[in-house]
């Protein structure tokens, strides 16, 4: 039985044209730009300085506090510099910049493919071995994955579901890595079960990966406690909490996490960054990339080290193509146009996005017609055009009593909206700014 969430969602068009092309790994680069602050929540300390010599997989900046995470250097080389650097927010953040020399990786990492499946982890060493990792949310969200995984007190998980839905539409990483990297996965999931204290794991696909769904279901035979659960192809179905709605039934209530449901959701390629942690004692320090546009000549997938420059993913996916008018960090409903090909690929880069000139101007906007678009497709039941209203007219508490802060800004409204009017633009700053208030009131 094909599953989705009830409420809203639309159709933009899929263009997962790079579907097809089998991971390539990236060559090494001759200078990665490794930001301190690739994660939710506080940036990590630098703990090395320039001139140091410097292995792939050494730990080079420490977690700061409780929401933070580890990082580690991705090549092997010389320490150039540790200073401010444009990322590809725009902001110029702590960046550990290092001359790739050779690859030579710090002892005891298992850089081979040989599949490790019994595990003899328990709860707490898997934990601490993801947290020493730096492993953090891959489908976008960064968040450190160690915290995911420790149930809180009085709470208690009952299924883990593993997010391969990849509804983002362009984007084809995640499908890649499930075809190519599936008994590694599988064995992840069982290691996050292990953390989570479940018996229950569900993957989520949309079933416009047939061929996906097909693998791993004949995988599942040695991990009875898995079951691969085809989705409807629907945006945004990889959220969250419409990824529990569909798969469980369940609904996380306004302002509530997952596990309040009994819910803990991973990304497929978390799980596989979990497995290389515990299993192969790997850190991340590389992660696979979608780079992909109707114009260029080759849409790719790669396994690329942090801190590669964006421009030399592009030039191995074939080079800019002639009219290029925005390149994308991310997929077309969420990603954000980037200012600058030398931006480093960090730990949420999961695509880049090239969009050629004439499809990168936005409609001119027209007055609301009150069509009520906005509010049929919105997956978390809102009312966009109120929000957008509110937040223009600075009605911030009115931005928060209509549930601003529920908007996961996935662009539903924004894309479906005939008037052309940048409906998540205006909520985005209404949520920015209620946040702040909110914030201010625990002080």
């Amino acid at each position: 039985m094909i599953k989705t969430f009830p409420r809203g969602g639309i159709h933009p068009p899929e263009d997962k044209i790079s579907a097809g092309s089998p991971i390539r790994e990236l060559p090494l680069p001759k200078t990665v730009n490794i930001p301190a602050g690739q994660h939710l929540g506080a940036q990590a300390d630098p703990l090395v300085k320039k001139g140091d010599k410097v292995k792939t997989g050494q730990l080079i900046a420490k977690s700061s506090g409780f929401v933070s995470a580890n990082i580690h250097s991705s090549v092997t080389g010389t320490v150039a510099k540790v200073d401010l650097i444009m990322d590809s927010s725009g902001y110029r953040r702590m960046t550990i910049s290092i001359n790739s020399e050779k690859d030579e990786w710090l002892e005891g990492i298992d850089t081979s493919n040989t599949l490790r499946k019994n595990i003899t982890a328990k709860k707490e060493e898997i934990i601490e071995k993801t947290r020493e990792a730096g492993i953090v949310g891959l489908g976008g969200a960064t968040f450190p994955t160690h915290i995911k995984l420790s149930v809180p007190k009085g709470k208690k998980a009952e299924v883990l579901i593993i997010n391969g839905a990849e509804c983002e539409p362009c984007l084809t990483s995640d499908h890649r890595l499930m075809l190519e990297r599936g008994e590694e996965l599988m064995v992840g999931i069982r290691l996050i079960m292990t953390a989570l204290g479940v018996n229950k794991a569900v993957i989520g696909i949309e079933n416009n990966k047939p061929d996906a769904i097909s693998h791993l279901q004949s995988l599942i035979g040695d991990y009875p406690e898995i079951e691969v659960q085809p989705l409807t192809v629907k945006y945004p179905q990889g959220a969250e909490k419409q990824l529990i709605k569909a798969i469980t039934g369940r609904e996380v209530p306004s302002g509530k996490l997952p596990i309040e449901v009994g819910a803990v959701v991973h990304n497929a390629g978390t799980a596989f960054a979990v497995y290389e942690a515990v299993q192969k004692k790997k850190p991340l320090i590389e992660r696979y990339v979608t780079v992909t546009g109707k114009n260029l000549s080759t849409p790719s997938n790669f396994l690329v080290r942090i801190g590669t420059p964006v421009a030399e993913l592009i030039e191995a996916a074939g080079g800019l193509p002639e009219g290029t008018g925005k390149v994308v960090n991310g997929g077309p409903m969420m990603g954000k146009a980037l200012n600058s090909l030398d931006v480093p690929v960090t730990k949420g880069t999961s695509g880049i996005l090239v969009i050629p000139e004439e499809k990168s101007f936005r409609k001119p906007a027209l007055n609301c017609i009150r069509c009520a678009k906005c509010v049929s497709i919105c997956p978390m039941g809102l009312e966009p055009y109120l929000l957008r209203a509110a937040s223009e007219h600075k009605k911030w508490d009115m931005v928060e009593a209509e549930r601003g802060m529920d908007c996961m800004e996935c662009g539903s409204c924004s894309y479906i909206c005939p008037s052309g009017i940048p409906l998540l633009d205006f909520i985005r700053l209404g949520k920015s700014t209620v946040s702040k208030i909110i914030r201010s009131r625990k002080q």
